[in-house]
């Protein structure tokens, strides 16, 4: 591709129709937009990196080492519990628990 910039003794410079000052406009908003671009791109990885760091710190001051996970167990707790059982057999002795204690009662 070839572009010709035309400009004659005593003529403005065109580039493409456009003419003088608004070439000139063209290209500094160009820039202009190219330079807001860059600078938000490398603005927006620093942000996010300082925002990375400063929340991984600051749930670690706040849950400690083990209270994120107990945080997320939370909702997995039910909030309240149905027992459909008698009460006379919640009290008497599982037959599973008596196979335990004979076999642990040499030990």
């Amino acid at each position: 591709m070839e572009y010709n910039i035309n400009k004659g003794i005593g003529r403005n410079v065109e580039f493409n129709g456009l003419q003088a000052q608004y070439l000139y406009f063209f290209v500094g908003g160009l820039l202009a937009i190219f330079l807001l671009f860059v600078i938000f791109y490398i603005g927006f990885g620093v942000l996010s990196a300082f925002s990375l760091i400063f929340g991984v710190f600051h749930l670690n001051k706040k849950y400690g080492p083990n209270g994120l996970m107990k945080l997320a167990a939370v909702k997995y707790h039910p909030s309240y519990i149905i027992n459909r059982k008698r009460i006379s057999s919640l009290f008497k002795k599982r037959i599973h628990e008596k196979y335990i204690k004979s076999r642990n009662a040499g030990k």
